[in-house]
């Protein structure tokens, strides 16, 4: 599974769900299009509006933590980011991810700058940095995750091949 795009890059560590989507719109909608519309507008208030579809998060460590609420990575999603990139996630996070089919990528981002292209290869863990000519290792993804993933989550990889057939 490849994905290309540009990086809006978040330079720290600690960034958590409340920041990914902030508290005070949790609980005035369901509707994930609304709520992407909000994504990181604590840390960047325009960043909605600079995002075109296929870009990437990248952000330090620990992406994620605080509260286990899907909503952060359904908004993430939702806003058209093709997947986030950081040095490490919380596990719910990652978990929520994948289940709502987010590509999430666990690699050093140090030599990757805002604006910067790149070329993600999930399957083969490889960051093709376009803009600097270089490339990262990444953690690459299960099998597994890339068929959810491919799916457009758990839920919808459920539907497809049945409750147990995860393989």
């Amino acid at each position: 599974m490849n994905l290309s795009g540009k990086v809006h890059k978040f330079d720290q560590n600690d960034i958590n769900t409340d920041y990914i989507i902030a508290g005070k719109y949790k609980f005035k909608t369901l509707d994930m299009k609304e709520l992407a519309q909000h994504v990181m507008e604590d840390l960047d208030p325009d960043f909605y509006s600079k995002v075109t579809p296929g870009d990437f998060i990248v952000a330090g460590n620990n992406f994620g933590c605080g509260s286990s609420r899907e909503q952060a990575p359904l908004a993430i999603k939702n806003a058209e980011i093709s997947a986030v990139l950081a040095k490490s996630f919380a596990r719910i996070f990652y978990r929520n991810a994948i289940n709502t089919g987010l590509p999430v990528v666990e690699c050093d981002t140090d030599q990757i700058d805002a604006g910067d292209r790149l070329e993600v290869d999930l399957g083969c863990g490889i960051v093709k940095n376009l803009t600097k000519g270089i490339e990262i290792k990444a953690k690459p993804l299960p099998d597994v995750m890339i068929k959810i993933l491919r799916d457009g989550g758990l839920a919808a990889h459920f539907r497809k091949y049945g409750d147990f057939n995860i393989g």
